[in-house]
């Protein structure tokens, strides 16, 4: 896609990759909207960054997503790409019973927004002469992880969703991307800190390069090994995977 001349919105804006991708294509001289619930992080990213403009949105709620949808046309009439960014990810049992309320936010959250949000928008965006959708989705779409299934699951989802919407949109002047982190450095499962997790100034930094010349997909160097996996052989690496994380050491 072209990474300048763009009026972008992005949901889940305020903090973490959302608002990493906010500042750099702001910083590339963009004109940038992002959305959030947060209030304080909405206002914290737009005190750093002025020039961006920000608007609240729960994603979870259709009506207020149609509306602001309708506000954003109607004052930004430029507006040529979408970044469905806005998730959440929250640890569950898939060996018992899941929280009614943890599996309706999660779902809600990760994959009836985006398609929710990208509903809203998409018949403006066939009227721009160059315009995307990018989804936000994750490598445990293609290797999930055991702790969090939910969060894996509507992120497989996504991953097809987006290759349907593509194939549905060829013709048009709509690309759809695919962003798939590997584990970065975020607030999302307290990874702030994490160590063993991905910068995340080093992840947008190599998502902005490779977003220049893909078509498909959008895969950092550290993505690349589990977006791989899937096929008939993908269960052992699954384990494999999961083990690590839990501490489970199977040749001892």
């Amino acid at each position: 896609m072209k990474l300048t001349g763009n009026t972008i919105f992005i949901t889940g804006g305020g903090s973490g990759i959302g608002r990493g991708l906010a500042e750099a294509f702001h910083n590339l001289g963009n004109k940038v909207i992002i959305s959030g619930r947060r209030k304080k992080n909405l206002q914290e990213t737009l005190i750093a960054n002025p020039g961006i403009d920000a608007v609240s949105l729960d994603v979870t709620n259709p009506i207020q997503i149609r509306e602001v949808a309708a506000n954003l046309v109607r004052d930004y009439p430029a507006l040529n790409v979408v970044i469905n960014n806005a998730g959440i990810m929250l640890p569950d049992n898939a060996d018992g019973e899941v929280a009614e309320e943890l599996l309706v936010s999660t779902v809600s959250t990760n994959l009836l927004a985006p398609i929710r949000v990208t509903s809203a928008f998409i018949e403006h965006l066939k009227t721009q002469p160059s315009s995307a959708i990018l989804h936000v989705s994750s490598v445990l779409g293609f290797v999930p992880l055991a702790g969090t299934a939910v969060y894996s699951a509507t992120k497989a989802a996504l991953h097809s969703y987006s290759m349907s919407q593509r194939y549905r949109l060829k013709d048009s002047s709509v690309e759809v991307l695919e962003i798939a982190p590997p584990w970065v450095r975020t607030d999302l499962m307290n990874s702030r800190e994490e160590e063993r997790a991905m910068p995340l100034d080093d992840f947008i930094e190599q998502t902005m390069v490779s977003l220049e010349t893909a078509t498909t997909e959008v895969l950092v160097e550290g993505a690349k090994p589990m977006r791989n996996n899937p096929g008939p052989t993908e269960h052992g690496f699954v384990g494999q995977f999961n083990d690590m994380l839990v501490g489970v050491n199977k040749a001892a």
